[in-house]
């Protein structure tokens, strides 16, 4: 049967990595409190994040959403009766410039709710001061904090808002005067996180590796599967990679457990070879021109800056050509490369 080859959803992927609660506590515990264990993985427990609220005025109402770019996972502490957040931006193409107000929004969300269930049980002014009656709510209720962190796995760096004030045109002296709200930013391809899961480790390490654009991508890949190798890296980590960089992995390989940075690696540079045939294809049958699966080939070895022997080699295995047919394609391309 053919390999069952497919895009995997990165929310889905992400999603499923973090909600492990061992890596979940870890990444607060990194972010919030410098490695130290405040947060234990046992005294969390999931929240239901499928959810929007209203943002109602006499004017208009607005419907807050969580965008298709954004993955959210919600944590109770029923020790501390704080609820966690971790936003999760898999774009590699795009900063989100208003971030800060972006999760200003969300969190309000969550406020809002508990705001809404808690006015429920007063619907009837029975025993109820005026204030309290109008207000939906007494002095002494009180609702679960909410504590956000964002994790941006994009290869640029961030160079977007942290805080809301960064997003305003702001005169110096009237600063004090308006209020901010600040996010917690981490970003995958280059932190200071002090981590002590393994999991956790490995992911951010190997994001390091692989989103470090000033080193080439053969380099990077060389020492990706190295890391991974020694450290035998466990394959919901390379799954998550995956999903955060919207690669695609073998489906077969994934149910027989045979994930790996290898397979990961093999699938994108399978992927940038589709690119290339189709590329190629769509060209025509001009005399002369390097199509289809060869092109494929050369453009994924000089994307990799794989050598040229390396890439004569390919060639000849996977067409089954001549070393002197390999050639041709190989120098019809610089050709045309060069036009």
């Amino acid at each position: 049967m053919a390999n069952k080859i497919q895009r995997l959803k990165p929310d889905t992927i992400l999603k499923n990595y973090w909600r492990n609660n061992e890596r979940f506590a870890d990444l607060f515990n990194a972010v919030l409190f410098e490695g130290k264990q405040v947060i234990r993985p046992e005294e969390l427990e999931d929240v239901d994040t499928e959810e929007s609220s209203i943002l109602e005025n006499k004017d208009y109402a607005e419907s807050l959403q969580a965008s298709r770019d954004t993955i959210k996972i919600r944590k109770k502490s029923n020790e501390y009766g704080i609820e966690y957040v971790l936003f999760g931006n898999e774009s590699q193409k795009n900063i989100h410039y208003a971030m800060p107000m972006r999760i200003m929004g969300y969190d309000y969300s969550t406020y809002k709710k508990q705001y809404d269930s808690n006015a429920q049980k007063y619907t009837k002014r029975d025993g109820l001061e005026e204030d309290e009656y109008l207000s939906k709510m007494k002095s002494t209720d009180k609702f679960i904090p909410v504590v956000s962190i964002v994790v941006y796995y994009g290869d640029k760096p961030w160079d977007g808002a942290t805080t809301l004030h960064e997003m305003l045109n702001i005169p110096g002296e009237m600063k004090k005067c308006v209020n901010d709200y600040k996010i917690p930013l981490v970003e995958a391809r280059k932190n200071n996180l002090v981590l002590h899961n393994a999991n956790n480790r490995d992911l951010f390490h190997l994001f390091e590796i692989i989103l470090d654009k000033s080193m080439p991508k053969n380099e990077a890949k060389r020492k990706a599967i190295q890391y991974s190798e020694e450290h035998k890296t466990d394959k919901s980590v390379v799954m998550t990679i995956a999903g955060a960089t919207n690669s695609r992995i073998d489906y077969n390989a994934f149910e027989k457990g045979e994930v790996s940075m290898c397979t990961l690696f093999d699938e994108i540079a399978k992927e940038s070879e589709a690119i290339g045939e189709a590329r190629g294809e769509a060209i025509g049958e001009a005399r002369g021109e390097v199509r289809g699966e060869a092109r494929g080939i050369i453009e994924t070895g000089y994307d990799y800056k794989i050598p040229e022997n390396d890439i004569l080699k390919r060639l000849q295995n996977k067409l089954n050509i001549s070393v002197k047919q390999a050639e041709e394609y190989l120098n019809m391309f610089k050709k045309q490369r060069a036009i």
